[in-house]
């Protein structure tokens, strides 16, 4: 027996079904079994094979799976037939059935040749029939396997059968059930279209999107209604019969049909629910973020106004003092402070009367709120530079002040007399002697002063203190010649001093500093000649700048060495003062029981790491002292054991929770007395984090101050490696908080990138039930993405303190790279790409919170994918969309 692979309807077999020469009566056997009847069809034998098979395919179709299970009887009426006929009847019965055969009973011919022909010739050819058959003499016969009232009146029965109202609700009922169907695929696309709705962000567009989707949902709202309608008269037209006489009952058949249109109805009135409160919640939605979108724009006008009053710092001490009071009344008046509050309230109220927000209009009135904080914060920071402008323009006024007084003390040197040994005397005297004046009156660096108000340092300010470090070094130079004059007199030298008068007075302003550059970036002759102040003890190939940067590159290298030797005495002193002490006898007694055999948990491999820097980092680092731009070989070549600070992070969460679990304790407290810190031993744990991330900002400054040399290279090299090291440790400490993964992590290769984002799962195979069409909303998931596979964890909340804080990740999805696609431009969202398995039956759509970072993503997976079709060239391989 074989089976259609695709389902028949009445309505495509009709013109085959009104010919009736079997149907299904609704009647059932004593196990329940379904009747199928034959009635008397004297043109039986001419109806063909695939009319035959098209009208038992369907009719077996129609009963539950449950009675379909039991076997189907079949009742043939033969009475004023031939032999012959009945006989071809049953052949073609046994030669294909397409369901499960019980018994086929005959009412065989009532003339009497016919009648004994049939006896005789069905004892001869029982045998050439496949089925159980039974042969029956009268209807007396058939109400013994068959009761009465699951027969039709032709046979007997008290059934009542119309064939052409059977084949009316048959066609109406899988009308009806195709039409939910696409109700229900309709409203699932028309659901996941509002889901994936992004919120605008002017009011226009936010009007005409609620105008245009409230339109769509009431025509289809519409239709919805009339399907209801068309349903309740199907059920009125089963009914019809026990309607016209109560007395009566519907048979199984007819039942089923009944259940059935409930079933229908039931599922569009859950739709219909689902939908509107999902609309209900989308319009709030949508009129919420009209809202927003409204004050939005009132706040950020006042926000902009307010800080564009306060741009700048001033360009002068006056000016800038001005600015530090009118920003005094503003924040007296708050009148901007107060606008934002009423702002946010508002917003705040709308959320709160709105009992089904959602995550994204939310997203806005944080984001209120931050704008709020932020603008705060920015008033308050604008404040401290304008403070800080204050005392840096003092501190300018000192350093203008100095570089006018030593321009004209080196103008006004004679110059003529310092050919002789004692006036080169008199003259060095005189400029060592308002060189100490730099150190009496400026008790500050040039890097100090950079690191102290690096906010408002522009390239005016600073141009300015270089000048000092400029003028220093041109003293420095004159110094020199003037010690080689003093000592011995080789030849005559011609000087030329420059006129007092010629110099311009600086000021305190910038726009009039006493020093500049000219397109050489060498001191301009205007003030200062270098070359005619001491022509023989300067290099005229290196300019002024490059002799900055050198300045400026040793001092990088001072501080990498000076906080380096600093980073190992704390590392030894917390060994020494702690660690070792946790197994000093005479301390025992203070070790609470759960710190007791811990050491290694408190301390990870800090042993480890301070081995290393004091014994080989910081004797490598010091051989770099006299050309620290070089430093980025030490790093390099040293980069393998520097990954000994990923086991260090890694173990950090354990050592927190046990520190703060134990940090009261007498043992902790005793040894912070006897080490003399003001800080507790968790801000010496945090050293290790703290030296590895310092490694990159030196090294960034370093390549600031080495831009056109050989040696960028080399140090860019130690950033990127510096760098890797660091986003490897970020991204495995995400990787140990999964939780739920059976499997082993490693064998999934290299961790590439991970985050969070929005997905979207649609899963094509199979009946999608329309109750799921409440769950429109994302997802959340965050993807961590490896060599050999795809893994969709749940970020859960975070809790505790410190590094306890950091999130956990449930496992819920793994993908196999070597059995998925891409496609990198999803509908509707330029931020938005798809992933789906080998078939497409399941599809994931990720939406990224940028364009560059999707662009990233979808690149990393095209080049694995690209990789995996270079590596098995001439398979069957995935491909990826455009």
């Amino acid at each position: 027996m074989q089976k259609e692979s695709s389902p028949l309807f009445a309505a495509d077999i009709i013109t085959d079904l009104k010919r009736q020469f079997a149907f299904l009566s609704g009647g059932r056997g004593e196990d329940g079994s379904p009747v199928i009847i034959f009635p008397e069809f004297p043109s039986f034998c001419e109806i063909g094979d695939q009319e035959f098979r098209n009208v038992l395919t369907y009719l077996t179709s129609i009963p539950s799976l449950s009675a379909a299970g039991v076997g189907f009887i079949v009742v043939i009426d033969r009475r004023k037939d031939r032999w012959t006929c009945l006989k071809g009847t049953l052949l073609r019965i046994s030669g294909w059935f397409p369901a499960n055969l019980r018994l086929v009973l005959v009412l065989r011919p009532s003339a009497i040749l016919q009648r004994t022909l049939s006896d005789v010739f069905f004892k001869l050819t029982r045998d050439d029939f496949k089925v159980p058959v039974i042969m029956l003499s009268s209807l007396t016969d058939l109400h013994s396997y068959i009761e009465r009232s699951q027969l039709t009146q032709e046979l007997g029965g008290t059934q009542y059968y119309c064939h052409k109202t059977w084949i009316s609700h048959r066609t109406d009922l899988e009308s009806f059930a195709a039409l939910v169907k696409r109700m229900a695929e309709r409203l699932q696309v028309f659901g996941r279209e509002l889901a994936e709705t992004e919120l605008p962000n002017n009011l226009l567009t936010a009007s005409n999107l609620l105008t245009a989707q409230t339109s769509r949902k009431d025509s289809f709202k519409e239709e919805l209604t009339g399907a209801l309608s068309q349903g309740r008269k199907l059920l009125e037209h089963i009914r019809e019969p026990v309607r016209r006489d109560p007395d009566s009952c519907l048979n199984p058949d007819q039942l089923e049909n009944l259940a059935t249109v409930h079933r229908l109805l039931s599922q569009l009135n859950e739709s219909s629910t689902a939908f509107d409160e999902f609309w209900i919640q989308h319009q709030n939605k949508l009129d919420l973020c009209f809202k927003l979108c409204q004050f939005e724009h009132n706040f950020q006008q006042q926000a902009t106004a307010t800080m564009n009053a306060f741009s700048d710092i001033g360009i002068s001490p006056a000016q800038t003092e001005h600015l530090l009071q009118e920003l005094t009344n503003h924040e007296k008046k708050a009148c901007v402070l107060d606008r934002v509050r009423s702002v946010i309230a508002e917003g705040q109220s709308l959320i709160d009367s709105s009992q089904n927000v959602d995550d994204s209009v939310a997203v806005k009135c944080s984001e209120l709120q931050r704008v709020r904080e932020n603008l705060t914060q920015r008033l308050k920071d604008k404040r401290t530079m304008l403070t800080q402008a204050m005392e840096l323009y003092k501190r300018l006024e000192m350093v203008c002040k100095w570089c006018d007084d030593g321009i004209y003390m080196l103008a006004s040197q004679p110059l003529d007399k310092c050919q002789s040994q004692e006036g080169a005397e008199s003259a060095l005297s005189e400029l060592e002697c308002y060189l100490e004046t730099a150190n009496e009156k400026q008790q500050w660096e040039i890097s100090t002063v950079w690191l102290e108000y690096e906010n408002i340092l522009n390239n005016e300010l600073r141009h300015a203190f270089e000048k000092k470090a400029s003028l220093q070094e041109m003293f420095e130079r004159r110094r020199v010649s003037l010690k080689k004059l003093a000592a011995k007199q080789t030849r005559p030298i011609q000087p030329v001093a420059p006129r007092p008068e010629s110099l311009s007075s600086p000021g305190i302003y910038l726009s009039n500093i006493c020093i500049s550059e000219d397109s050489d970036s060498r001191v301009s002759c205007k003030q200062v000649n270098s070359d005619q102040v001491d022509r023989s003890s300067r290099n005229p190939s290196v300019s002024e700048e490059e002799e900055t940067l050198a300045v400026l590159r040793r001092h990088v290298m001072n501080e990498l060495l000076e906080t380096e030797r600093a980073y190992v005495e704390e590392l030894m002193c917390v060994l020494q003062g702690y660690a070792a002490e946790m197994d000093n006898p005479s301390m025992t007694p203070l070790i609470p029981a759960a710190l007791q055999n811990k050491k290694d948990v408190l301390f990870g491999n800090m042993q480890e790491i301070y081995n290393f820097h004091k014994r080989i980092f910081l004797k490598e680092l010091e051989t770099y002292t006299d050309c620290p731009e070089l430093v980025g070989r030490c790093f390099l070549d040293w980069m393998g054991e520097l990954q000994i600070y990923e086991k260090y992070c890694h173990n950090k969460p354990r050592s927190e929770s046990l520190w703060r679990q134990c940090s009261d304790c007498a043992f902790f407290q005793e040894c912070q007395k006897k080490l003399e810190h003001k800080l507790g031993l968790d801000s010496y744990l945090l050293k290790p984090v703290q030296r590895i991330t310092k490694y990159q900002l030196l090294l960034k400054e370093m390549i600031k101050y080495s831009k056109g040399r050989e040696c960028s290279v080399e140090l860019q090299a130690a950033l990127s490696s510096i760098l890797g090291i660091l986003k490897a440790v970020n991204d495995s400490m995400h990787l140990i908080a999964i939780t739920g993964y059976e499997g082993n992590l490693g064998v999934l290769g290299r961790l590439l990138m991970q985050g969070s984002f929005s997905v979207w799962a649609e899963h094509k195979r199979g009946h999608v039930k329309v109750m799921e069409l409440a769950r429109f909303k994302p997802m959340q998931r965050h993807l961590f993405l490896h060599e050999k596979a795809l893994l969709f964890c749940k970020r859960r909340e975070e809790s505790g303190e410190g590094y306890e804080k950091a999130p956990s990740y449930s496992f819920k999805q793994e993908l196999s790279m070597a059995a998925i696609g891409i496609t990198e431009h999803a509908k509707g969202d330029s931020k938005k790409f798809e992933i789906w398995s080998r078939s497409r039956d399941e599809v994931y759509t990720v939406q990224v919170s940028t364009k560059e970072a999707k662009t990233i993503w979808v690149t990393e997976i095209q080049k694995l994918l690209t990789g995996q079709l270079e590596t098995c060239k001439g398979m069957d391989l995935w491909f990826v969309d455009k």
